[in-house]
C-alpha cells in the first residue's frame, strides 16, 4: 500500500523526521566501531571480578596506545592507566607526569572514542555540574582558564572527573559468555555490578550451563535445586545461600541426624556441615534425577539410571569398586523412592527457592538480559559449542539443529521466565529440557559424552570418572565445519568459553585462521584463577592473558602494574567503522527504505 495517501503538502513533519534519520545513519556508518570486550566464566569470583574490572579486563592499556601518540612509552601508558583505575592523580615514586600533560592525554583518549554529538550528548549528562563546562570545552578543544592547569586542587578534580569519563567512553560492548554462578561465593556481586546503572547498558550476557541450572532451580525443577545447593555446600558458599534467603535448617537437622559421625568418600567440601549436606543432597539429587529420566526416555539419557545397579551391588556384597557404602535413605528394593524425611526436605527447599524474592531479583537479569547466542560486528557468540556430529554436521535434537535449535531454545526458555515471574504452572517437559540442558550430550551448554558426578562420588575406578569430550574441538579444525557455522548464522567468526584454554600449556586461544576464538582462561580459583578477556577495537582484535590472584596481590605489594600479556589475533589497515559491520548492513538497509520514502514524500510535493 502506497504511503502518500494524505495531500500534498501534509507530509513535510515526515519529511523532516526522515531528512533527520537519514543524517543520524550516515553518520553512524561513518563512524568507528564501539569498542567490544568479552569476560567468560567468571564462576562467583565477584571479589576479584572487581579488581579486574577496574582496570577494564586490560582495555585501558589499549585504548591508551591506541589513542596516544606513538612517542608515548610503556612506561608513560601504564602510569596513565593507574591514574585512570584510581580516578585520581598520583605522582609514583619511579614516574609521574604533570598535572596539564595527564589532561591533555586524557582528553585526546575520550576525543578518540567519542566520534559524533550523539556520543558527545550522552557523556555530557553524566558529567560533574561544577566541571561540566570546562570538560565539554576541554573534549570540544575550546579554550579554558589557565586555573584549570595551574590551580593543583581543580587539576585534580579535572583529572579525576575526566577518568570517570574516559571509563564510560572506551567501552562499547561487554559480552559475557556465561557461567556467572558455581565454585565461587559471590555470583549475586558480579550480577549486581553488570546490572548497575553505568555498565547495564552495555551488558550482553550469553547463557552458560552454569547458569541454566540456576534457571533451571528457580523456576522449580526440583533435582536442580538439589544439584545447585548440593554444588554451593560443596564449595563452602554458604554465605551466598544466606544472602538469598535460603533457610536450609530442615536440610541441617536431616543431615546431622543421618550423618552424626564425620563423613569419608569423595565429598569436596572443606567444612564438615557442609560435607554431610554436599551427601544428603547427593542422593536427593540421584533420585529426581532418574525420575526426570525415565518420564523422558526420548532424550536418550539412560546410562545415567545408576541407583539400581548401585542397590543391585550392594544386595550382592560386590562393594569393592565403591568408595562409599552407606546409604541410609536408599531403598534397596525401590532405588529412586524419595524417604519420607528427603521428600519433606525437597518440598520446603522447593517452596523457598521458587519464591525468593532475592532469587527473583538476580535471576531478572538472566532472564531479562540473556539469550542463547548473541551477533555482533559479524561475530557469533556463544557459551560453549553448536551440537555436531562425529562427521562434522549440525547434530539434531528435539528435531531441529544449529541456529533453529538455539531459536526454538531461546523461545522456549523465555516461556519458562514469563510463568517463573508470573507465577504460572511451568510445563514438566520444559523443565526436563533444562535439566537436558544443563548436563545432556547434545546440550549446546555441555559438550561431553555424560556429566560423571555419580561416578565421582562413588566408584574408585577414575577411568569411569572420565567425561569424554563430544566432536566440538575436533569438528572446528574443519575449514569445511567452520563454513557451516559462517553461512547458517551469517557470520564471519565464533567466540566462546566454558572450556577452560591454559595458555602455559601451550594451548591457543584463537584457532590458526583466527576464526574460532576461545576466551575460557579458567577465571575462579576453582580452574586455573587466570581468565582471558577479548577486545575488539577499530585497528584490532586481540586477546588479553588476565593476571592471577596471586600476581594481582604482588603487584600491589611492590606498587607496580600488573604485567599483561597480549595475544593479537587480527590487526586492520584501515580502522573498521559501523557500515563495515553486521549492525551497518542493518542499518543501510533502513537508509535505503527512508530514502526510497523520502522521494516518495517529495514527489507528492511537487518537489524535485
Amino acid at each position: 500500500m502506497s504511503t502518500l495517501s494524505v495531500p500534498a503538502g501534509k507530509n513535510v513533519p515526515r519529511m523532516h523526521d526522515i531528512i533527520r534519520e537519514l543524517t543520524e545513519i550516515e553518520t553512524r556508518l561513518d563512524s568507528f566501531i564501539d569498542v567490544t570486550m568479552w569476560i567468560s566464566d567468571p564462576h562467583g569470583a565477584g571479589e576479584r571480578f572487581v579488581s579486574i574490572l577496574k582496570g577494564r579486563f586490560g582495555l585501558v592499556w589499549r585504548i591508551c596506545y591506541e589513542a596516544l601518540p606513538k612517542t608515548f612509552s610503556n612506561e608513560k601508558i601504564e602510569y596513565l592507566g593507574r591514574i585512570i583505575r584510581k580516578e585520581k592523580y598520583f605522582r609514583a615514586e619511579t614516574y609521574a607526569m604533570e598535572r596539564q600533560d595527564v589532561i591533555s592525554a586524557l582528553v585526546k583518549i575520550i576525543q578518540y572514542r567519542v566520534q559524533n554529538v550523539k556520543d558527545f550528548d550522552q557523556i555530557r549528562n553524566n558529567i560533574n555540574r561544577d566541571l561540566k563546562l570546562v570538560l565539554e570545552n576541554l573534549i570540544l578543544n575550546f579554550p579554558v582558564p589557565n586555573i584549570v592547569y595551574e590551580n593543583g586542587l581543580i587539576a585534580d578534580r579535572v583529572i579525576s572527573a575526566l577518568c570517570k569519563v574516559v571509563k564510560q567512553v572506551i567501552l562499547g560492548n561487554l559480552i559475557v559468555l556465561g557461567d556467572i554462578f558455581d565454585r565461587g561465593d559471590e555470583p549475586d556481586k558480579i550480577v549486581r555490578i553488570l546490572s548497575s546503572r553505568e555498565i547495564r547498558p552495555y551488558v550482553k550476557l550469553v547463557w552458560g550451563n552454569h547458569d541454566i541450572l540456576w534457571m533451571g532451580a528457580a523456576a522449580g525443577n526440583r533435582s536442580m535445586i538439589a544439584e545447585a545447593l548440593r554444588i554451593s555446600v560443596r564449595y563452602d558458599n554458604l554465605g551466598f545461600l544466606g544472602r538469598l534467603g535460603i533457610d536450609l535448617s530442615k536440610l541441617v537437622d536431616f543431615a546431622q541426624a543421618l550423618y552424626p559421625e564425620s563423613i569419608g568418600g569423595s565429598y569436596k567440601a572443606k567444612k564438615e556441615l557442609s560435607r554431610k549436606l554436599e551427601k544428603t543432597l547427593a542422593m536427593i539429587q540421584f533420585k529426581l534425577e532418574e525420575k526426570t529420566i525415565r518420564d523422558n526416555a526420548d532424550l536418550g539419557m539412560q546410562s545415567r539410571l545408576w541407583l539400581d545397579r548401585l542397590a543391585d551391588m550392594i544386595k550382592r556384597g560386590d562393594t569393592g569398586g565403591l568408595i562409599d557404602t552407606h546409604f541410609p535413605t536408599l531403598d534397596l528394593d525401590d532405588p529412586p523412592r524419595l524417604s519420607e524425611e528427603e521428600a519433606a526436605v525437597i518440598d520446603d527447599l522447593a517452596r523457598q527457592f521458587t519464591g525468593s524474592e532475592r532469587l527473583k531479583s538476580i535471576m531478572s537479569f538472566f532472564f531479562d538480559q540473556g539469550s542463547m547466542y548473541h551477533i555482533n560486528n559479524y561475530i557469533l557468540n556463544i557459551h560453549a559449542l553448536i551440537p555436531s556430529t562425529a562427521d562434522g554436521r549440525f547434530e539434531e535434537f528435539l528435531g531441529r539443529r544449529g541456529k533453529e535449535l538455539f531459536d526454538y531454545l531461546q523461545n522456549m526458555i523465555n516461556n519458562i521466565g514469563v510463568k517463573y515471574f508470573e507465577g504460572g504452572e511451568q510445563d514438566e517437559r520444559d523443565l526436563a529440557i533444562m535439566f537436558y540442558l544443563w548436563c545432556g550430550p547434545k546440550s549446546p551448554f555441555f559438550g561431553k559424552d555424560a556429566m560423571k558426578t555419580f561416578e565421582r562420588y562413588f566408584f574408585s575406578d577414575k577411568a569411569t570418572h572420565k567425561e569424554r569430550l563430544l566432536y566440538w574441538g575436533e569438528n572446528l579444525k574443519k575449514p569445511e565445519f567452520m563454513d557451516a557455522i559462517m553461512s547458517e548464522f551469517g557470520v564471519r567468526r565464533i567466540v566462546y568459553g566454558h572450556t577452560p584454554v591454559d595458555f602455559k600449556k601451550g594451548e591457543k586461544i584463537a584457532s590458526a585462521d583466527g576464526r574460532a576464538i576461545n576466551i575460557d582462561g579458567g577465571f575462579s580459583d576453582a580452574y586455573l584463577s587466570r581468565g582471558h578477556a577479548l577486545i575488539h577495537t577499530p585497528y584490532s582484535i586481540y586477546a588479553i592473558i588476565l593476571p592471577t590472584s596471586q600476581e594481582i596481590r604482588e603487584a600491589r605489594v611492590k606498587r607496580e602494574p600488573v604485567r599483561l600479556m597480549v595475544e593479537t589475533i587480527d590487526t586492520f589497515e584501515t580502522p573498521l567503522r559501523v557500515r563495515d559491520t553486521y549492525t551497518g548492513r542493518l542499518l543501510k538497509e533502513k537508509r535505503n527504505t527512508l530514502r526510497t520514502e523520502l522521494v516518495e514524500h517529495a514527489s507528492a510535493n511537487g518537489e524535485p
